[in-house]
């Protein structure tokens, strides 16, 4: 009867913890079996077997092998939890995680290769022509057709006439790497960097300078290989991809994922008017309910039942044959309804810059006139650090975000040896409107500069960028 009853508590030792919360899977995970719970099993066990008197102090013999046989047991349970958590997307990691999102039609994407280059000025400037500049997101091409696009601003002027720029390959993948030592059969080298792409607009001063002096005045030399196309998302964002893909077909959900997907693409919104409330119209809590329609109705000679609202990414050709409104519509029509067509837009960029003067301890950065002191290197590499913190920031922020004041003072205040930043100011360059001149030439709209702690409001259909200006930054 004893030995009855010490069997039962051995049967009540499997079931639950030394904790007395049930083990293994449960409603709140996979919850392995403690080590001291499974030590006291091999107690409890070797007692029914070798009696209650058999010694099993901690320098005996058996107390030794039932500790050895306790830890691998306890390292078996780690493996089952491990096991256990690669089977779900929202635990699992490495590998498991990967094998999950193939199953999902989701593959790990790669990061997009990395390098740099250097632009050359190799004929003067003509008088009328002090500088040129080439803004961030100008596309180069590689002699064989990939696409790069430069990665930070610079500035080429007869007295500067080189500089070595970053520069990011517009599509992820290690097949778009450029080795500019790697030569082809035909001898030529289709990896390097080595023009800038005719189809970009923001070429269109360089290609300008080059048709009036008859020859190349910019040029491009890439001498070093970009890397990095070869790794994978983190398990962080490649999981928070996967969680956010819809499980269904014919949604504004899955409309949405499937146009971020394609690369160029910043930010998008998707707004089914006809399929439920849009909240973000003006008309919408000012009308009668009993008078008015939630929203106008749809032109029956329109095929176009949804607006997918896009934000190109830096580097982005919108318009053109292979550009990113042609390749986003080639996207979705891989998911959407029969019948059901998308209407493209473009979502308008809104330049967003700011001006501060801030205060830095513990910094190597020169004394002397103010002059020389913003063009000392120190001083440049603290404020490029500064707007690359801010531009960051500005290029999480969807469609409609406002920029708030207190995110970029945030982000300023964040920089290691700032200490103080006054007379933060926001500005706001408005997108130029078609207008018809009516006394003289048609003025350029200068910036507007808000009031302290005022953020800069965008309207649904924009979104912010930031404009580089090391100018606007100055150390005192």
């Amino acid at each position: 009867m004893a030995e009855e009853n010490q069997a039962a508590d051995l049967e009540e030792l499997v079931r639950i913890s030394g904790s007395g919360k049930p083990f293994g899977i449960t409603p709140e995970g996979f919850v392995p079996k403690p080590l001291a719970r499974l030590l006291d099993e091999k107690k409890a066990a070797a007692q029914v077997l070798f009696g209650s008197d058999v010694d099993l102090t901690a320098g005996s013999t058996l107390r030794k092998i039932l500790e050895i046989i306790a830890l691998e047991e306890a390292r078996a349970w780690v493996h089952l939890g491990l096991a256990y958590e690669d089977t779900r997307v929202s635990t699992a990691v490495g590998d498991a995680l990967t094998r999950l999102g193939a199953e999902l039609g989701l593959p790990r994407p790669h990061h997009r290769a990395i390098g740099k280059v250097t632009l050359k000025l190799v004929a003067d400037l003509p008088s009328d022509v002090p500088e040129v500049g080439i803004e961030r997101g100008t596309r180069l091409l590689t002699t064989g057709g990939h696409d790069y696009f430069v990665d930070e601003s610079a500035t080429l002027t007869n007295g500067a006439r080189q500089v070595t720029v970053a520069v990011k390959a517009f599509a992820p993948g290690p097949q778009f790497t450029a080795d500019p030592h790697i030569a082809a059969e035909d001898g030529t080298f289709p990896g390097r960097i080595s023009r800038f792409n005719p189809a970009d607009p923001r070429t269109d001063e360089v290609r300008r300078l080059n048709e009036a002096a008859g020859t190349d005045v910019v040029t491009i030399e890439h001498t070093t290989a970009t890397s990095g196309g070869e790794m994978y998302w983190s398990d962080s964002r490649y999981r928070d991809l996967l969680l956010a893909h819809p499980r269904n077909i014919w949604s504004p959900e899955s409309m949405r994922i499937t146009a971020a997907l394609v690369p160029g693409v910043r930010q998008v919104l998707v707004k089914d008017l006809f399929g439920g409330l849009d909240i973000n119209q003006p008309i919408f809590g000012s009308f009668s309910f009993l008078e008015r329609l939630f929203s106008q109705e749809r032109s029956l000679g329109d095929p176009s039942f949804f607006t997918v609202l896009v934000a190109p990414d830096e580097g982005a050709i919108w318009e053109g044959a292979g550009q990113l409104r042609e390749r986003v519509a080639a996207a979705l029509d891989q998911v959407r309804p029969v019948g059901i067509g998308p209407k493209i837009e473009q979502a308008q960029q809104v330049s967003v810059g700011l001006t501060c003067r801030i205060s830095v301890d513990g910094l190597p950065i020169p004394v002397g006139l103010p002059e020389a002191v913003k063009v000392s290197p120190e001083a440049v590499a603290l404020k490029s650090r500064i707007l690359e913190r801010v531009r960051r920031r500005v290029l999480a922020l969807g469609i409609g975000e406002p920029v708030r004041y207190s995110e970029v003072l945030w982000a300023v205040m964040e920089e290691p040896g700032v200490v103080d930043a006054r007379d933060l100011r926001l500005r706001r360059f408005p997108r130029r409107l078609p207008s018809v001149p009516l006394d003289g030439p048609e003025v350029p709209q200068e910036a507007q500069v808000l009031e302290p702690l005022q953020d800069v409001e965008i309207s649904p259909t924009e979104i912010a960028l930031l404009v580089d200006s090391l100018e606007d930054i100055v150390i005192v």
